[in-house]
């Protein structure tokens, strides 16, 4: 039961909103994770702030799973983000911020996981 929210600094039309959902839905599987489970969430237009300054391009990524994904797979599933998002939004990888968190307890549809 993942889910990838984005808050990024640029404006992102429809079209490229389903091409990046498209890509993480494919990406999802590098966390042994089904793209049939998967939420995307894409805020743009979102102010972001790096030491002081504002990012006119930048993305802070994160990416909550049922269970602890290894450190192995989150490092190959940062640079498929980082990549996708330098293809869809030319957004530099050192402007994009992932943050993984392993989740426990996950309701859906009445129940837990």
């Amino acid at each position: 039961m993942p889910f990838i929210d984005s808050k990024i600094t640029v404006s992102v039309d429809d079209a490229t909103k389903e091409a990046i959902k498209n890509e993480l839905g494919k990406a999802i599987s590098i966390l042994h994770k089904p793209e049939s489970y998967l939420m995307v969430g894409i805020k743009d237009n979102y102010d972001l702030y790096f030491a002081g300054q504002k990012l006119e391009k930048g993305a802070f990524v994160s990416v909550q799973c049922y269970g602890k994904p290894s450190s192995a797979d989150t490092d190959k599933m940062t640079a498929r983000i980082c990549e996708i998002y330098r293809q869809l939004l030319d957004i530099p990888g050192d402007h994009i911020y992932i943050t993984y968190q392993g989740i426990g307890d996950w309701g859906w549809d009445g129940s837990n996981f």
